[in-house]
């Protein structure tokens, strides 16, 4: 079933099927039984870009947010318009070795193995406030990884947005416990 979130009018509904139905839906990719959410499809048209991006910038309070951190990939296609739109500097939360200047890291659990996001040391200052984006959040690894990284430099991860969230594989619930309230634009369940 197909949730959206973000509207004033009524809770956990909203007028984001517009954007929803931009997204492709790919069955048993990269495994058999995943329905894959394919953002770029949304990525590819125009205006249905920047109203996501709209949408996104009016979910919370720009005056609160100093940064926006975006994690590699198409997390950084987000962050960079939000931050354009604000008038924000963009965190780029890379995959490890790919930064050349002098970077901290953390590392973080998979379904198979470990991986490591990465960030130039003195890219977020003590108390620096940040809004953490990502273009989905499924189980939340990542996000947690990235609020992990930017607090261990001393940043307020404020909250993060997301375009989608699978609710049902708790990416989101873990990043309320982690104490960041979390908002996505469209929501997929049964994923």
């Amino acid at each position: 079933m197909l949730d959206m979130t973000l509207s004033p009018e009524k809770p956990g509904r909203s007028d984001n099927a517009d954007l929803a139905a931009l997204v492709r839906t790919i069955a048993d990719y990269p495994k058999a039984g995943v329905m894959f959410r394919d953002v770029s499809t949304l990525l590819l048209d125009g205006p249905g870009f920047h109203s996501a991006i709209d949408r996104l910038a009016d979910s919370f309070d720009a005056d609160g947010v100093d940064k926006i951190a975006g994690i590699e990939a198409r997390g950084f296609i987000i962050a960079s318009a939000l931050a354009y739109k604000l008038g924000k500097g963009v965190v780029m939360l890379r995959k490890s070795g790919k930064l050349p200047g002098e970077a901290v890291g953390v590392d973080y659990a998979l379904e198979y193995g470990t991986d490591r996001i990465e960030m130039h040391i003195g890219a977020v200052d003590q108390h620096m406030r940040v809004l953490l984006v990502d273009d989905l959040i499924a189980t939340g690894g990542t996000a947690l990884a990235g609020v992990e990284l930017l607090r261990g430099q001393g940043a307020h991860v404020v909250e993060a947005r997301f375009l989608i969230d699978l609710p049902d594989l708790g990416g989101a619930k873990a990043l309320a416990q982690a104490g960041v309230q979390s908002r996505a634009l469209i929501s997929f369940e049964g994923d």
